[in-house]
């Protein structure tokens, strides 16, 4: 909905007087046309469609950004936009490395991180996006800091200076679909290993869902970030950063864990313990390594449960203590849960194909207590575990 002009306009004492409008009228998804025509009395309508729908995009853009309520944002771009929180730490990965430079910037989450350290070149070829960023940055206080330059990374003669320390953010949708094939990137994964090879340090933002034959084999440290238990990216990690094979990094709080993919460990039945490890440390390959520093041992070939009869406090998996064990049947299940006066179930499922929302349905449960049911297959036996959360740090 954003044009050049419609951009200056948000910039203006009038098109700012019109934002705070807007906000203050608290708009949804299901109100914006409603919201636009009482604005529309004051503004031209298109201006105060414009007002509305980035009142909208900055209520969805606060669990990135801080200050949100300061910035102005492109829909598309907002989806694939990095966090304040990551785009921090890789700002914190190239901070040794100057001049710096953000390649495919978007609306310039790194970008805005690096310059909070020293100026950054932004590069992405849609002249609009570059115009936002622009804007957030004169908003942010960050304006001298950050250089837009409009320019296509699929060129050959593309070059940036070998000292230079660089993230790149491909964009990774098409036509509002996600696309996991890193050579279908724009620009394509192997446009950006061109530059990885010129350059001192570099990090290259990849789909969580890639396939990992598609990066297994580079020089590169690779790494999978989740976000309050969300995965939300892959960061290839070439030259000066690169300190690992495979790691896992967990926000808030950044706790690591590296280490070279492992084969799988022993196999154990259920102990008292039961840790289900965070999707970084599942889609890094560290497994095994989690299990060696837990104590741990694994349920199932297939599965990527862990058990000991110890709980150890990690912020790398759910910790639950054992409370039954059962062969799985929605008969024997609800039985049980009924025997001890569960009315609140929380179904989770892991190697489970069954479907837990209709379940929950079916069991009709009517007691006072709470309970966790973990529906699992183990060793090919469809099983239901009883457990009790632990605290994870």
């Amino acid at each position: 909905m954003l044009t050049p002009e419609s951009i200056a306009w948000l910039l203006s004492d009038s098109g700012r007087q019109a934002l705070r409008e807007a906000e203050a009228l608290e708009p949804r998804a299901e109100t914006f046309l409603a919201v636009s025509q009482q604005l529309a009395g004051r503004w031209p309508e298109r201006l105060a469609r414009v007002a509305v729908d980035q009142a909208l995009l900055r209520q969805r853009a606060e669990t990135k950004f801080p200050r949100a309520s300061e910035m102005l944002f492109l829909r598309e771009a907002l989806e694939q936009a990095t966090s304040a929180q990551l785009a921090k730490y890789h700002a914190e990965r190239l901070r040794d490395l100057v001049p710096r430079f953000d390649l495919g910037c978007g609306l310039g989450g790194d970008a805005l991180a690096l310059a909070a350290l020293d100026p950054v070149a932004a590069i992405d070829r849609d002249s609009l996006r570059l115009l936002v960023l622009r804007a957030n940055a004169g908003l942010l206080g960050l304006g001298d800091r950050i250089r837009p330059v409009c320019g296509d990374l699929t060129r050959p003669a593309w070059r940036l200076p070998a000292v230079a320390g660089v993230f790149a953010d491909p964009a990774r949708r098409r036509q509002g679909r996600r696309i996991h094939d890193a050579a279908r990137y724009d620009p394509p994964l192997e446009a950006l290993l061109r530059i990885a090879r010129g350059v001192r340090g570099m990090g290259v933002k990849l789909s969580p869902g890639i396939d990992r034959r598609q990066v297994e084999g580079l020089e590169a440290e690779i790494e999978f970030v989740s976000e309050s238990g969300d995965l939300k990216e892959c960061v290839l990690w070439f030259g000066a950063p690169r300190s690992a094979g495979w790691r896992a990094t967990l926000f808030p709080g950044g706790a690591t864990l590296v280490g070279p993919e492992a084969p799988q460990g022993p196999i154990s039945p259920v102990r008292a313990f039961l840790y289900e490890p965070d999707p970084a440390v599942l889609r890094a390959g560290l497994v095994r390594q989690l299990a060696e520093r837990l104590g741990a041992e694994q349920v199932d070939p297939e599965i990527s449960l862990l058990t000991a009869d110890r709980a150890q406090p990690t912020p790398f998996a759910h910790a639950y203590r054992v409370l039954d064990v059962l062969p799985f049947s929605e008969k024997g299940l609800r039985a049980e849960l009924r025997r001890r006066g569960v009315g609140r179930v929380t179904l989770k499922k892991r190697g489970s194909a069954v479907d837990t929302e209709a379940l929950g349905r079916r069991l009709r449960l009517k007691g006072d207590g709470d309970a966790t049911v973990l529906l699992t297959r183990l060793l090919g036996r469809p099983l239901a575990i009883l457990v009790e959360p632990q605290p994870t740090r």
